[in-house]
Order: C-alpha cells, then structure tokens, then sequence
C-alpha cells in the first residue's frame, strides 16, 4: 500500500470516529468533566479559595521579622561660622540603612495569624461546599433536561390522539353520523394540544441551555435512564446517624464555625490596642559625608536594641473597634444557629424523600406494567374489529404519561440521595459514579 492510500484510509478512520464520537450521548460523568473546567460558578469559587488561602500567610506575615533598607542621597549647602569669618559649605551626602524589627510581644498580630487561619479554613470548607453542590447542579440541570424531552414526547402523543379524533369526528360528520359541535370541540382541544407541544419545546430548549451553560459545551444527546432501575442499591442508616454526620461535616455548618472562630479572634485583636507592643530593633547604617559637623567623614555603625510602644489613648477607637468585633462575634453565632436549624430541616426533607420515593417508584411501576398490558389488549381488539385506532393512542397516551411519572419518581429519588449526602457533607466522587451506573448510552 503507497502513501497515498495511508494517507486516504487514516483520515477516513479520523472522520469514523469523529462521527461515531458525534453520534455518542454525553454522559453524567463526562458531563461532571466538562463542569470541572467550565463551569462559570466553580470557577468563581476556585478562584476565591484562591484568594481565601492566602489569608493564613498574610495574618502569619505580622509575627515574622521585617528588612528594610533606605538609602539617600542628598545635596548640602550651608554656611559655617569662624573667628575670622563665615565659610561656605557645599557637599554631596549618603545615608544608607538597613533595620531589621523582629515582634517580641504583640497580642495584636497573634490574634490577627490566628484570624487569618481561621479564614483560609473557612474559605477551604466552603471550596468544598461548591465542589459538592456543582455535583448536584449538575446532576439536577442534566435530569431536568430529560425529564422535558418526557413532558415533550407525551405532548406529541396527546397532539397525536386529539388529530387522530379529529379526523374521526369529520368522517362522521361527513357519513351524517356526527355533529358540527363534536368537530369544533375536538378541534378546539387539538389547538390547545399543539400548544402544549410548542411550550414542551421551549421548555426543552431552556432547559438544554441551563445544562450547556454548566458544561461549556453544545449537547447533541444524553444517556437515559436504564430500565432496571433499582431502589436498592443505595444502604441508608438510620436518620440519627445522618444527623451525626450533617453536624459534623455540613459544608455551610463548618464554613460558619471557622467564621465563628475568626470573629472571635477578631475581638482579641481589637483589644490588643490598648495593650503593649515590644520589638526587637536592629540597625546598619553608613555616612558618607553626611552632616555639616563631620561633612569630611564617613562613618558606619551599628544599633541593636528593644523598643517599647505602648499606647495611651486613641479617642475611643479601640473601645469602639472591640463592641464592634462583639457584636458581629454575636451575629455569626446567630447564624451559626440558623444555618444548623436549616440544615436538619432540608436533611430530614431528603431524608423522608428517599424513603417516601421507594414506595412511590413501586407503585408507578405497578401502573406502567397496566399501561403495558392495556395497549398490548387493545391492538388486539384493533386486530379483531373491536376497537379502533384512536383507542391505540388513547391507551399509548395513558402509558406515555405513566412512564413520565416513573422515570420523573426516579429521577427525584436520585436527586433526594444527593441531597441527602450534601445535607451531611458526605457528597464525593462516588456518589456520583454510583449515580451515573443508573444511565445507559441512548440508542438513536
């Protein structure tokens, strides 16, 4: 085989699997991917944490000793006075210095390295928080866009049953056996059906637009959910272990605590304004014909030594400062509370969802296994002049709109699992894998 035959057959592989990668539906884990790096709020969130960690390094910074170094040069005229007469000076002049101040004794900085920890924890945490809630945006935008394509498959059909009784009621009428009243009634429902299908399309649309706008990318087709669907996979405890767990590990909970924690340190810091400061102060410096009494000389030397500060009186600003840090020491305290009561009430409602889903997704399923065997019974009555067609879409309309109520049952049950475990601050990766085993590629 030459080259050019190579050539031919390695870009027709190449165009077989861009098309065969085209025709592929995306799944809940690709998709996980794709939000990773897209996703506008996560990125937000990255970079805040970003920011958010630095506050450890920054409160730390005030206890580490500092180095600076000054250097001036300066021109000098002056007049100096003699017993004969007065004599006129004119020199150049440097003064270099380098200082280093190491804090012995500062309440204020310890408080304020302290602070800074209890920032960046907080900021991690709630990192971690928005790590676990795009799992759950994701997974919600990605069942809302299948549960439209449900609403709209069923629209289509009921349109369908309606245009087929239309049909029938202008036979009749033309056969003499019908009526005008029959005709524009079911006319008047068909109009009312056809809408329905166009709101189904625009709800579709919005909804493949919220998943495109979390994922970064257009969607082509997405995995559906399999038909053994089973409750049972997931092992729940009881609903006190569940409670142990949220208080322990809630995102939002222990993003709060660290927020608790830094106000109180920052109570600490404002008060250390009334209290001393002691620095340890060491110094170089050189002179290079730097004064008029010594204009001819340099000189070097060198200081080391402890400096005390201790404030007097600010006009009240410290007093003010620490009721300030008080109060909102309080009010996060407060929110601490509301936060924990929010977040047990929301664990209890996933809670009892998981549990009230199983039943329900039993039940429906017991109604499309009905629905099932009503359309299988009336194609035979088709077959045996017994029913008519319309009968059919009647039957399939009925099946249609039990298969929606499943599959939406499951898809709430699935999102109440998730719920429940970002309620307790469990939410990870597997979860997500253990979720995403419930979608099969769709088969066009």
């Amino acid at each position: 085989m030459d080259a050019r035959h190579k050539k031919i057959l390695l870009f027709a592989w190449l165009m077989l699997c861009c098309t065969f990668s085209q025709a592929q539906s995306l799944s809940l884990l690709a998709a996980y991917e794709a939000a990773l790096q897209n996703d506008p709020i996560y990125r937000s969130a990255y970079h805040e944490n970003e920011a958010g960690e630095q506050a450890e390094v920054i409160g730390r910074a005030s206890l580490l000793p500092t180095l600076t170094a000054t250097h001036t040069q300066n021109k000098n005229s002056g007049t100096q006075d003699r017993g004969s007469g007065s004599e006129s000076l004119n020199f150049d002049g440097q003064v270099s210095m380098l200082t280093l101040r190491q804090p012995l004794f500062n309440m204020e900085a310890v408080a304020g390295y302290q602070q800074g920890k209890a920032r960046a924890d907080s900021s991690r945490s709630k990192f971690a928080g928005h790590g676990q809630q795009l799992v759950v945006r994701l997974v919600e935008a990605y069942l809302e866009v299948l549960l439209a394509q449900d609403h709209l498959k069923l629209a289509e059909t009921q349109r369908n049953a309606l245009e087929e009784l239309k049909h029938v009621n202008e036979r009749m009428l033309q056969k003499g056996e019908g009526t005008t009243t029959d005709v524009l009634e079911t006319q008047s429902k068909y109009a009312l059906a056809e809408a329905k299908v166009i709101e189904a399309k625009d709800e579709l649309e919005i909804a493949q637009l919220k998943l495109e706008a979390i994922i970064g990318q257009k969607i082509t087709g997405l995995d559906r959910l399999s038909d053994s669907f089973s409750t049972k996979a997931f092992q729940l405890s009881d609903f006190d272990s569940w409670q142990v767990l949220a208080l322990e590990q809630n995102a939002e909970l222990v993003t709060q605590r660290h927020n608790v924690a830094s106000g109180k340190e920052e109570i600490k810091k404002n008060r250390a304004g009334h209290m001393p400061r002691v620095d340890l102060v060491a110094s170089l410096q050189k002179n290079k014909r730097g004064s008029f009494i010594a204009q001819q000389l340099d000189a070097e030397f060198g200081t080391i030594g402890v400096e005390v500060n201790m404030p007097l009186y600010s006009g009240g600003r410290v007093s003010a400062l620490t009721t300030q840090a008080v109060a909102n020491h309080s009010r996060a305290e407060a929110d601490l509370d509301a936060i924990t009561d929010k977040v047990l009430v929301d664990l209890r409602k996933q809670y009892n969802l998981l549990i009230s889903g199983i039943k329900r997704i039993e039940s429906l399923q017991l109604a499309v296994q009905s629905a099932e065997l009503l359309v299988d019974a009336t194609q035979k009555s088709i077959r045996g002049g017994i029913r008519i067609n319309l009968n059919l879409l009647d039957a399939q309309q009925q099946l249609h709109t039990a298969r929606r109520d499943l599959a939406q049952a499951r898809y709430n049950y699935l999102l109440a699992y998730l719920r429940l475990q970002l309620a307790a601050g469990t939410l990870a990766l597997n979860d997500l894998q253990n979720i995403a085993k419930y979608f099969i590629p769709h088969s066009n």
